[in-house]
């Protein structure tokens, strides 16, 4: 089978950052299903892995952590799914990535696919999805419903990402919450409030000024997709008592010291945790996708894609590393075909 991978840690612009090669077609076992890959979707966990994490010995590694296809075989274990159903998902950062023709993936980690989306909308949601839905109400506790969180604010850090988009349709469309969202680019802010987000303000400015001026004096939960270490002092002064701030990216040195005077808590979202660690309950992400998929296909949801770069291959792929370390990438960069 085709699929793409890596042996070093070399700069996107280096051909050999990312290499096309020839694999045989993995066998599923226990639990896995064996899906033919359609599209799969560019994250910066790829980046970061690509950049950082050279495979020993030259081993090659292939990436790919948002996948959606078509299941063609599956182990001997598998009850959630049968060949020929569509699914998406988000993989397993321990496991070979679904950059790949075939991939092999645990049922419990996969949803079925919206029906109303295609592949390529589809493949732009799993991994954010996942890490939206369980820092909002797994590790900052908001509760569910029309009125639930009425009078609360949420602020989203990095509102118009990949992570922020769907945080923002997520917190809008499923809890009374008042969500602000942060972007520094007029595009970007248009982005946002198209998400959802009530207001918008410019992370490259004063957070805790510009929050006062939307009439707060601070706001009850903090979700930081990014810049967690530049911004750090200015959320621990405008985060409310007993509030909560959650993180996904990966800062330098922050002093948590400020947030002991307010009780406030910090919370870390790392989605693939259930997978790496086999927790108990891992099937959460499999009931969590398919309500994803629910909600995509009553309206509720939206797919956050925002360009389909082209077929699945080390070129394309090179160019969707390369605009995701700009930092200015709006939504899902997609890939789709070999």
């Amino acid at each position: 089978m085709k699929a793409i991978g890596y042996r070093a840690s070399l700069p996107i612009g280096n051909p050999d950052s990312l290499i096309d090669v020839t694999l045989d077609t993995p066998v599923p076992t226990g639990r896995d299903l064996l899906v033919r890959i359609d599209a799969v979707s560019v994250n910066p966990v790829d980046v970061k892995l690509r950049a950082n994490a050279a495979p020993a010995d030259g081993a090659l590694r292939v990436l790919g952590f948002d996948a959606a296809g078509t299941v063609e075989a599956v182990g001997p274990d598998v009850t959630l799914f049968r060949p020929g159903d569509a699914v998406f998902y988000a993989g397993a950062i321990d496991r070979p990535g679904a950059n790949s023709e075939h991939h092999v993936v645990d049922e419990r980690i996969v949803g079925p696919k919206p029906k109303s989306l295609t592949a390529a909308e589809a493949a732009a949601l799993p991994l954010t999805a996942i890490t939206a839905w369980e820092m909002l109400f797994d590790r900052l506790g908001l509760s569910r419903g029309a009125t639930a969180e009425a009078g609360r604010s949420l602020l989203i850090v990095g509102g118009a990402g990949g992570v922020g988009s769907i945080a923002v349709q997520l917190a809008r469309r499923l809890t009374g919450i008042r969500v602000i969202a942060t972007a520094s680019r007029p595009e970007t802010a248009d982005w946002a409030r198209e998400m959802g987000a009530h207001d918008v303000i410019d992370h490259s400015g004063s957070i805790p000024d510009q929050i006062r001026a939307l009439g707060l004096s601070g706001v009850d939960s903090v979700f930081v997709t990014t810049g967690t270490d530049q911004h750090f002092t200015a959320l621990a002064e405008i985060v409310a008592p007993q509030g909560r701030i959650g993180l996904i990216d990966d800062p330098g040195l922050i002093d948590v010291r400020l947030l002991k005077r307010k009780s406030v808590s910090l919370h870390w979202e790392m989605m693939f945790a259930r997978s790496l660690f086999q927790t108990a309950d891992m099937a959460a992400q499999h009931a969590l996708l398919a309500e994803v998929s629910r909600l995509v296909d009553d309206g509720t949801l939206r797919t956050t894609l925002t360009e389909t770069l082209g077929r699945i291959d080390a070129e394309t792929l090179r160019r969707a590393h390369a605009l995701i370390e700009t930092g200015k990438a709006r939504g899902k960069i997609v890939l789709e075909g070999f």
